[in-house]
């Protein structure tokens, strides 16, 4: 497992960030630690699925998750979403991909999902998205 959280979280926001590529959940931990948000990593959606349920459960919910899509000989984000929408269907989630026109990005919200990041992230459009799914 290869979850790492930023252990001086205080009272920041949460965000769980699931992606199977190193330097994407880096360059995407930079970006949201830079907006001042706590992240934590996951590589794949069964072990998000397992974070978010542990925090869920121990009464620190995340107040967002951003999911990629598509993860080879790995649970996805669209799979993983609604697993984590049977724990809690308050949950605040976000798909990511490089193919804007796959069914689930254009109908994101058929699947319970409130929000769409596009890859490659672009700092002010995640910042935005963030932003605006959390207040």
């Amino acid at each position: 497992m290869t979850t790492t959280e930023n252990i001086d979280s205080g009272n920041r926001t949460r965000i769980l960030v699931m992606d199977d590529e190193a330097h994407i959940r880096n360059i995407t931990q930079k970006m949201l630690e830079k907006f001042g948000y706590a992240v934590t990593l996951t590589t794949e959606g069964k072990e998000a699925v397992a974070e978010y349920g542990r925090a869920f459960r121990e009464g620190r919910p995340y107040s967002l998750v951003i999911m990629d899509l598509t993860i080879p000989d790995g649970m996805g984000g669209q799979e993983a979403s609604q697993e984590i929408l049977a724990l809690d269907s308050e949950a605040c989630l976000v798909i990511s991909s490089g193919y804007s026109d796959d069914p689930v990005m254009v109908e994101y919200k058929a699947h319970g999902i409130k929000g769409i990041i596009p890859k490659p992230y672009r700092m002010a459009e995640l910042k935005e998205t963030v932003q605006k799914l959390i207040s």
